[in-house]
């Protein structure tokens, strides 16, 4: 019986690319944005809607709350991928 190579872990790569660091910085830039354009939306500094819009089931508070949830979401996964390509093309110039 032969014994097969054991599993390749991504554990190193994850570390020398500094991922852990860069999702947090991703995670508060994203809720920081969020809370920055809910709190836009709430003084209503950009006026109220054009014409007469309705909410169903969430009410206008609370669809705003879920696209903020989307707005950080979406900036915190943007703002870790290209902070961890950067990482990555650093490590690339060093090793070369």
């Amino acid at each position: 019986m032969s014994e097969e190579p054991p599993e390749p872990s991504v554990a190193p790569l994850l570390d020398a690319l500094s991922v852990r660091r860069n999702a947090a910085v991703g995670a508060a830039a994203g809720v920081a944005l969020a809370v920055l354009a809910y709190v836009f939306r709430l003084t209503r500094v950009a006026g109220p809607f054009a014409g007469t819009r309705e909410f169903p089931v969430l009410g206008e508070t609370g669809w705003f709350l879920l696209l903020s949830f989307v707005l950080a979401s979406a900036a915190a996964l943007l703002v870790t991928t290209v902070l961890t390509l950067f990482s990555l093309i650093r490590l690339v110039r060093r090793e070369a």
